[in-house]
């Protein structure tokens, strides 16, 4: 049976290497030399793409391309949603041209939210950790309820490219207003190059293919009115929630936010979930299973760069020379240490993001 993919569900991927079979993503292995400076590349996290020969060239030949992403205001900003973030401040500093699209509209549409929270959370929550963490202006940001003419002409014309029976078979089970939401993302993912054609990349989670590609062939067809490339995507692995399962922002247990209180969090590591055994014997006799352990997935994503430092540590629960309780509380110190740092930050990105929303009006 088939990997099913629901980018408005919170299912799990049980065989990524299936999944990539299944639906035509290449695997990311022969960019991992040249982008190792990345962690996330580096590490495997980032396993599969489309097209990211196109952005790989423009990288290393100092060539113009788009980073466009998406986010839903729906909930707390946390270290999942980090990921993306990272992503972003990479491709920035890579020479990318950065595009950021508040998915109020969507957020309204299909999640019931208020569009006047939807996009408080957007300021509060994205953007204002987007800068904390090192995303730089100029940039380019708006929301989908308040935009420019030629965006919406944009979308309104793409609606003309598209089946119902086609859109069912990508997606499944759809209402008009998945309709109206997955249109909506191609706009945003194409409308940068209403200016000229050029490589674009989105990063996102596996659960974020079928738009992908629907963006992908409504490009090809939209070539009689406008000319444009393709886009690009890398998808990356879901980190696990703290209790087991997948990470989901309706279940504040399964993960840990970025204005979680330090002492907050570090309660919410203690509890977490590992690949520790039933006793202290058979974790001395067996050791332990790291990739079943979302403290070591934290350090992995997030907390530990040195390859060294991350091997070590998984070195130590396999041969059962660490226990489960000290390797928390290396975590959780690992972590108070970044939260303490980054809610610093976050007071004068606060501000910024206040201050770059304001213009937009």
């Amino acid at each position: 049976m088939a990997e099913r993919i629901d980018p408005w569900g919170s299912g799990e991927v049980q065989d990524y290497r299936r999944l990539m079979t299944d639906f035509g993503i290449e695997p990311m292995e022969p960019y991992r030399e040249a982008f190792k400076a990345n962690r996330y590349i580096r590490r495997g996290i980032i396993f599969g793409h489309r097209d990211f020969g196109r952005i790989a060239d423009s990288i290393l030949k100092k060539k113009p391309y788009v980073m466009m992403t998406g986010l839903m205001p729906s909930g707390k900003f946390h270290f999942g949603h980090k990921m993306v973030a990272d992503q972003i401040i990479w491709h920035q500093s890579c020479g990318a041209s950065v595009y950021v699209c508040a998915a109020d509209l969507e957020a309204y549409v299909v999640r019931n939210i208020p569009l006047a929270e939807a996009r408080e959370i957007a300021i509060t929550e994205y953007l204002t950790n987007y800068l904390a963490l090192g995303l730089k202006p100029p940039f380019t940001f708006w929301f989908q309820t308040d935009y420019k003419v030629p965006y919406y002409r944009l979308r309104d014309m793409m609606s003309k490219e598209v089946t119902f029976n086609e859109l069912k078979a990508i997606y499944g089970e759809i209402t008009t207003g998945k309709i109206f939401s997955a249109i909506t993302q191609s706009a945003d993912i194409l409308h940068p190059q209403l200016s000229g054609p050029q490589p674009t990349v989105v990063p996102v989670g596996v659960d974020q293919d079928p738009h992908i590609r629907l963006t992908r062939d409504i490009a090809a067809r939209m070539a009689h009115s406008y000319k444009m490339v393709a886009p690009s995507a890398t998808y990356h692995t879901f980190m696990s929630g703290l209790s087991g399962g997948k990470m989901s922002s309706s279940n504040p247990a399964s993960y840990i936010a970025l204005t979680d209180a330090p002492e907050v969090a570090k309660k919410k590591v203690m509890s977490a979930k590992t690949g520790g055994r039933a006793t202290v014997e058979e974790q001395k006799k067996l050791g332990g299973v790291p990739d079943s352990c979302s403290v070591y997935e934290l350090c992995r994503y997030h907390l530990i760069e040195d390859d060294k430092k991350l091997e070590e540590m998984r070195a130590k629960c396999e041969s059962g020379m660490i226990m489960c309780g000290e390797c928390k509380k290396n975590c959780a110190g690992l972590l108070e240490r970044f939260l303490i740092e980054h809610q610093k930050k976050r007071v004068e990105a606060g501000r910024q993001a206040r201050k770059l929303v304001e213009e937009l009006r």
